[in-house]
Formats: C-alpha cells, sequence, structure tokens
C-alpha cells in the first residue's frame, strides 16, 4: 500500500531538526503550503519540542504557538495537532485542526475524552519516560513484545472510551525512550505490529539513531537514512510517513511504487480523510 506522507511544521525555537526555522506564524505558514505542494497530504503541527531532554513550555505559550498556524494551514489541508495537553488539543480542535498526534497515547482522561467526542482520528505513540528523561538509560524486557503490549493496551483504551477502531493509528516511538538497538529492534518488527489492527504511522525524520549509525551527521544531513527508513516502511505495513522533507520522500517512494507494481499516485489515508479545501 502506498503511504501517505505527513508533513512537519515545528512552531518552535528548539526542535532537534529545524529549531527556530519556523517560530514565526507566517514562516511557519509559508512552509506548511510548500509542504502541501510537495505532496504531503497532512501536516502535522507542533509548539514544543519533544526532543530528548527538553523540559516542556507553558500551555498558553504552546497555544499562542500553534492557534494561528492551524487556521490558516486548516484552510488548505488537513491538520495535525502534535500535543499531548488536553488543553491545547482543544484549542487546536477550535481552529481547524482534524488529527490529533499524541506521544502520551491519549493517556489523560481529558485528551481521550476530547478524541472521543470529536471523532478524528488520533495517533497513539509509546514513550517510555518523558522528553525529559526518555534517553536516560531506557530499558525493556523485551522492547518488540513491551511496545506492543502497551500499544494494545492503549487501543483498547481507546476503544472503550468510544473512538472507533478505523480512527486509530499508532506509532512505536522510534527515538523516544529507545536505545539504538531498541529502535532498529522495532523497525526489524515493524509489520508485526499491523496484528493490532489499526494504521501505522512511521517516524523516523532525521532522528539521532541516524547518526549513532552514522557518526557525524548532523540532523540536516540525514536526509539518506531517513529515505532509507521511510522505504522500510513502506516495505513493512506502514501507512503514514512523517517526514521533514516531502519533495525527497515523494522521489523515493515514487520510484519505490515503481519497483514494486504498487499503484503510482500517493492517495490520502482512509484514517484522515480527504484534505479540507475549505474552513
Amino acid at each position: 500500500m502506498t503511504p501517505t506522507l505527513m508533513g512537519i511544521v515545528n512552531v518552535t525555537p528548539d526542535s532537534f531538526s529545524d529549531g527556530g526555522k519556523f517560530i514565526d506564524p507566517e514562516r511557519a505558514i509559508a512552509h506548511g503550503l510548500k509542504l502541501l505542494q510537495e505532496g504531503a497530504t497532512i501536516l502535522d503541527i507542533g509548539g514544543e519540542s519533544t526532543r530528548p531532554g527538553s523540559a516542556g513550555i507553558e500551555t498558553a505559550e504552546e497555544i499562542r504557538r500553534v492557534v494561528p498556524v492551524i487556521q490558516e494551514l486548516s484552510k488548505h489541508a488537513t491538520i495535525s495537532i502534535d500535543s499531548y495537553r488536553p488543553e491545547t488539543i482543544a484549542a487546536a480542535l477550535a481552529a481547524g485542526a482534524t488529527f490529533i498526534n499524541d506521544i502520551t497515547a491519549l493517556e489523560n482522561p481529558a485528551s481521550l475524552a476530547l478524541a472521543a467526542a470529536a471523532k478524528v482520528p488520533v495517533c497513539l505513540m509509546h514513550m517510555q519516560g518523558t522528553p525529559r528523561t526518555m534517553q536516560q538509560n531506557p530499558v525493556y524486557h523485551d522492547a518488540v513484545g513491551d511496545v506492543m503490549t502497551y500499544l494494545r493496551q492503549r487501543i483498547d483504551a481507546c476503544l472503550a472510551a468510544g473512538i472507533a477502531r478505523e480512527l486509530l493509528v499508532i506509532d512505536v516511538g522510534i527515538g523516544f525512550g529507545k536505545t539504538l538497538d531498541h529502535n532498529l529492534a522495532l523497525l526489524r518488527n515493524l509489520s508485526a505490529f499491523k496484528n493490532l489492527g489499526v494504521k501505522i504511522l512511521l517516524g523516523t525524520s532525521r532522528k539521532s539513531f541516524i547518526e549513532k549509525l552514522c557518526p557525524g551527521t548532523p540532523a540536516d544531513q540525514r536526509l539518506p537514512g531517513s529515505l532509507a527508513t521511510a522505504l522500510w516502511g513502506c516495505d513493512n505495513g506502514a501507512d503514514i510517513l512523517r517526514v521533514h522533507d516531502v519533495a525527497e520522500t515523494v522521489q523515493a517512494v515514487t520510484v519505490w511504487q515503481a519497483m514494486s507494481g504498487q499503484p503510482g499516485s500517493m492517495e490520502p489515508s482512509p484514517a484522515e480523510g480527504p484534505a479540507h479545501t475549505s474552513r
């Protein structure tokens, strides 16, 4: 199956890959429109960096950053809000977001209730610890099995809350409380997560595990590794690819399609529906 592309718009001063480039709302909006022109179907808007060691910001500041960007870009595309705070999620939905991307997998009951009431697609991500602590010696009994168990539990919680299975998406959380070996184990076994019966989002773009494999490679020079993992995802069940470099990923996936006999166009995933043309 041909994956949907989710373009990343970080309205932050300190994200690991592009911190500060798009903190100005007008620049963030222009960047989002560029990603749409390049082939993104969803835009993932985040106002707080969740890089390893990040301390977090005030909720009011997160809302201040994302709402103007969402209000404008929701006129043109499906918008995902990348947040774990229920107040921010609520503000984003009111501004036009129609997809929730929560690194805490809706563990906050208020966020779970919001998602159930909104009836929009939700991405449930696995993370061990918090962004501040997650890379401080993460330990698993069995990384694949432990992440699988957690995501199954969160799916069950969402179903019990009244969220339809077809609205659920999972993310194994590459780089969120994982060592290099944990990340590689999850990638090697990505297809096993199809057994959970929901769509899979893969987020590997520019992440630090690439630098661990290729020492001395800063975030803005990790495109080749990002494309390698994106194509691995294509072959192993990823339904949505969350990426910084949309045009390059489109080209790579198009060539993959031709070689694998997949359909020749990148259609929106049923999980998020068609892009909005007006609001």
